[in-house]
């Protein structure tokens, strides 16, 4: 069975800083490309990062660009979000997913992507 769970998120001022982890269990994780996605209140979900299954190519969103860092643990299992210079809009429940993709481009689409953890809550007071 395979499991994604996320942890890290909270209440920070904006300015502040977070990082999430999302730790994998029942996957062959240096196998899955790993993304970050939020869903604010009333909003659809949202692409924020991807990494590559070696952590050697990353994207992100242009709304986090400059201010967030994705990074992966193969040894641990583990994918994180570096977040910083917060801001109010960036409030949100941030998920980890998992996709099974051998392209080239990473994948940005919700429904690229296989796996899914059950999210975890950031907000960010102005």
């Amino acid at each position: 069975q395979v499991q994604l769970i996320e942890s890290g998120g909270g209440l920070v001022q904006a300015g502040g800083s977070l990082r999430l982890s999302c730790a994998a269990s029942g996957l062959t994780f240096n196998s899955y490309v790993m993304g970050w996605f939020r869903q604010a209140p009333g909003k659809e979900r949202e692409f924020v990062a991807a990494i590559s299954r070696s952590g050697g190519t990353t994207n992100y969103a242009d709304s986090v660009k400059g201010r967030f860092t994705i990074s992966r643990d193969n040894a641990k299992n583990t994918v994180y979000l570096q977040m910083n210079s917060l801001k109010p809009e960036d409030t949100a429940v941030y998920c980890c997913a998992a996709a099974f993709t051998f392209r080239t481009t990473l994948p940005g689409m919700p429904n690229e992507y296989r796996y899914w953890g059950q999210g975890t809550q950031v907000t960010v007071s102005s």
